[in-house]
């Protein structure tokens, strides 16, 4: 790999964005100029949001000639394709699926899309996107050592990061969680139980919420181990109306309960002693 290439003038999220995970991936340089034919050609010199061309063994990642109706899609679609993280990225980040429309179709019908007023998009628009978008335009070449290309790297290096260190968090709760029941005559809650083990990866708890959204469980409750003890913290989920962990506060083996109730920590280790915490905390057993 030789360097990358992408267009001069305004700069988007989605090809700075796209240029950011390139350059942690493979450390180079980047120029923004138009895209020459041997540029094209050549699969070393990484071509981004121009040359009219889309081929990953070329490295050439444009979407502007594909047809407008093709589905929303932008520069750094094509590069998370490439480097095969795409649809964890689809799944993982939120901002991914709004950003391919605002660069495919404009802010007028991603706001129409997204269901909000054309004005909101500009009320939530970050100062910190501004100032980056606006310096990176401004520059001809960017290397290692220059201040800009050094944020850029450290921006794709954390987008990279978060997406291999929750992969792993997911497989992991996968592997060891389990859905329960709590019940009550006919009456029941259900709870996610994490258990802890010695091979528990970094605050796996973290993923608890996007595990249980992927599986399409309707969940009242999670019980999760405590990152600051041995013990386990046991939480709503989605703020389930339905449990209260003031109601524990008490017990001998709760040391924190949260007073808007939603979270409560114990030390208690013993399975049915922690869903014997959670069934006291149900309020509609009353």
């Amino acid at each position: 790999m030789k360097m990358i290439v992408t267009h001069p003038g305004s700069a988007h999220r989605d090809d700075f964005l796209a240029c950011c995970i390139l350059v942690a991936k493979y450390w180079l340089p980047i120029q923004r100029r138009e895209a020459t034919e041997a540029d094209l050609a050549d699969p070393g010199i990484l071509v981004v949001d121009t040359g009219g061309e889309y081929d990953q063994e070329r490295g050439n990642f444009d979407h502007h000639q594909f047809p407008s109706d093709h589905p929303p899609i932008c520069a750094l679609s094509l590069v998370l394709k490439f480097l095969g993280v795409y649809e964890d990225a689809r799944n993982f980040y939120e901002w991914l699926e709004p950003t391919e429309w605002f660069d495919s179709r404009g802010p007028h019908v991603t706001a129409e899309w997204l269901g909000v007023p054309r004005a909101l998009l500009n009320r939530i628009s970050s100062p910190i996107d501004v100032s980056l978008l606006r310096r990176f335009a401004q520059r001809r070449e960017l290397r290692s050592g220059d201040v800009i290309w050094e944020m850029m790297l450290m921006i794709g290096e954390d987008l990279l990061l978060y997406l291999k260190s929750l992969r792993s968090r997911l497989d992991f709760i996968a592997e060891h969680a389990q859905f329960l029941k709590v019940t009550s005559g006919n009456k029941s809650l259900s709870v996610l139980y994490l258990p802890r083990t010695e091979t528990m990866s970094d605050d796996p708890s973290s993923s608890v919420g996007r595990f249980i959204e992927q599986q399409g469980e309707t969940v009242d409750g999670v019980i999760y181990p405590d990152r600051r003890g041995s013990g386990y913290g046991l939480g709503r989920y989605e703020d389930c109306a339905r449990l209260d962990f003031t109601r524990i506060s008490a017990e001998h083996d709760v040391h924190f309960a949260h007073v808007r109730g939603f979270v409560a920590k114990t030390s208690a280790t013993d399975l049915e002693r922690l869903l014997a915490l959670v069934k006291k905390a149900w309020i509609d057993l009353e």
